[in-house]
């Protein structure tokens, strides 16, 4: 048995410059704001779930955690059990943090790396119909909110840990130089990119540890034209850009990366290739992008 992970639900941000991310997610990203119990947090929607991305003040700026979405209470008591048996230390989700995320349940994990998990189900959705300040339309349905990708110290344990633990099924694999990260010259190191649902994949990792916790999250449009326009929106505003428009190899989306006031990338792209789970055969790709992605931003 494996945890039924259905898709990627949301996540929390931790910042230390709410004007900052307020701009960022309105004006470059063109989220839509949305409403929460919490005043002072910021709460983004980009479909009809209540809030996909949450900021809240801190004093450090990281990923706080990224919820993933479980089918029902049966499932998450599943989810409980296979943690226990796996030596997975969780706590359960305080009457607060249910409000706050306007979920059901939830439990709350660490990965080997100090990546924080939550496992959730029952979270609420709005009847107002989602207007984004450039309409829009972002791709989500069952292949939920788009897809991160997480800091890890070590690509053996990190795959182990996902893929037999968590459920994740290995979609596609690239290797880098191991002096990268200060490994033995001629040794490799893995990035791996998981998947559960039609999305090619809705977590991957990079071993390479960094301090905001998170390498990027990725949020995906129906429409070139849309990514285009937001590209344009990253000129205009100064946000800066981490890499260039391009085409990827392994997932095939078409997608820029800027960087967020976290410090952290978000992936900003359409046309995503989606799978056939049971069919899908996984792969090394030989390269990041067939196209462009040119990281530097030049």
């Amino acid at each position: 048995m494996v945890i039924d992970i259905k898709s990627m639900g949301y996540v929390r941000v931790a910042s230390t410059d709410l004007a900052a991310w307020q701009l960022f997610a309105e004006k470059v990203l063109g989220l839509a704001a949305g409403r929460g119990p919490t005043e002072g947090n910021l709460y983004y929607r980009i479909d009809e779930v209540s809030a996909r991305l949450i900021v809240f003040p801190s004093d450090v700026d990281e990923l706080s955690a990224t919820g993933w979405e479980l089918a029902d209470h049966a499932a998450l008591q599943d989810a409980r059990e296979h943690l226990s048996k796996a030596g997975v230390a969780f706590e359960e989700g305080t009457a607060e943090e249910l409000a706050e995320r306007r979920v059901q349940e939830l439990v709350r994990f660490r990965d080997p790396f100090d990546n924080v998990f939550e496992l959730f189900h029952g979270i609420t959705y709005e009847s107002r119909p989602v207007v984004t300040p450039y309409a829009a339309k972002f791709v989500t349905g069952i292949q939920g909110m788009g897809h991160i990708v997480v800091p890890v110290s070590d690509d053996v344990e990190a795959l182990r840990f996902y893929r037999d633990v968590l459920g994740f099924a290995l979609r596609d694999s690239m290797s880098m130089p191991g002096e990268f990260v200060g490994k033995p010259a001629g040794s490799k190191i893995w990035l791996r990119f998981l998947g559960v649902n039609p999305r090619h994949h809705s977590l991957a990792f990079l071993p390479m540890p960094n301090a905001s916790k998170c390498v990027h999250i990725m949020l995906e449009v129906d429409k070139l034209d849309d990514v285009g326009r937001a590209l344009e929106r990253v000129r205009k505003y100064k946000a800066p850009l981490s890499a260039t428009l391009g085409r990827h190899m392994n997932d095939e989306m078409v997608s820029f990366y800027v960087k967020s006031p976290a410090g952290f990338d978000i992936e900003f792209g359409c046309e995503g290739l989606q799978v056939d789970e049971n069919r899908w055969v996984a792969r090394e790709s030989t390269a990041v992008s067939y196209w462009g992605h040119v990281f530097g931003g030049h």
